[in-house]
């Protein structure tokens, strides 16, 4: 049983395969990532004096939700304006979107079967590794400005100096997809190098094959000799 199953990943799981999962996975973290930057829904906030109304906070946005108008948003008039929290998190998903747009181009031209640098293997082998750095860094930034954004939202709301009937912010739900998105990132990268060591494998086994084909060879020629 055990020997089937090494030999079934032996024939399908190739670095190959590996590869473009890596870039599967990480493609869909960074656009889940594009996305939580954008949508205004980061924090929301319900009062309950006026259970109609539901307000909704992102990055570059604030919007009211009303059954007779609908939502309506507007951007923020000030920068300098927003709490520290959103400040850092508009620099840090920024650096999260650069970095996720470089790994698509990078590892993209860095995929076996890719006619770009195809006469390269180490360069090739070099741009997958980058890639992966780059996926961890995207991940790590996008998670980072959603975790701190969360604490102080946690924080501010079970903050006993504010008075009970006063509405708090909560938890949004682009929290969630930021999470998952940082989080589909950090896998990606992973599988890059899963990937570039598969094919260092690959490669030290196929030379080994090569240099035993080669003696034996020898061999024979000096048998028949």
């Amino acid at each position: 049983m055990f020997r089937s199953f090494k030999l079934f990943l032996m024939v399908f799981l190739t670095p190959k395969l590996m590869q473009r999962t890596a870039l599967f996975v990480t493609f869909g973290g960074f656009v889940t990532s594009l996305m939580t930057m954008f949508i205004p829904f980061w924090k929301t906030m319900n009062s309950d004096l006026n259970e109609m109304e539901n307000w909704f906070s992102g990055l570059f946005h604030m919007c009211l939700y009303t059954e007779e108008v609908g939502i309506q948003c507007k951007a923020y008039e000030s920068v300098l304006g927003l709490p520290w929290d959103l400040q850092i998190s508009r620099v840090v998903m920024s650096v999260s979107i650069g970095t996720g747009g470089l790994v698509m181009v990078t590892a993209f031209l860095g995929l076996e079967g890719v006619d770009v640098f195809a006469g390269q293997p180490d360069f090739k082998r070099g741009l997958l590794i980058f890639s992966g750095v780059m996926a961890w860094v995207s991940g790590l930034t996008t998670l980072a400005p959603i975790s701190i954004v969360a604490y102080t939202t946690v924080v501010e709301f079970w903050d006993s100096g504010f008075p009970d009937v006063m509405p708090r912010w909560e938890i949004g739900e682009a929290m969630f997809s930021g999470w998952f998105g940082g989080l589909a990132l950090v896998i990606g990268g992973t599988l890059f190098f899963i990937a570039v060591c598969m094919g260092d494998f690959d490669q030290r086994s196929q030379s080994a094959a090569d240099g035993a084909l080669h003696r034996t060879q020898h061999y024979l020629k000096t048998e028949v000799l």
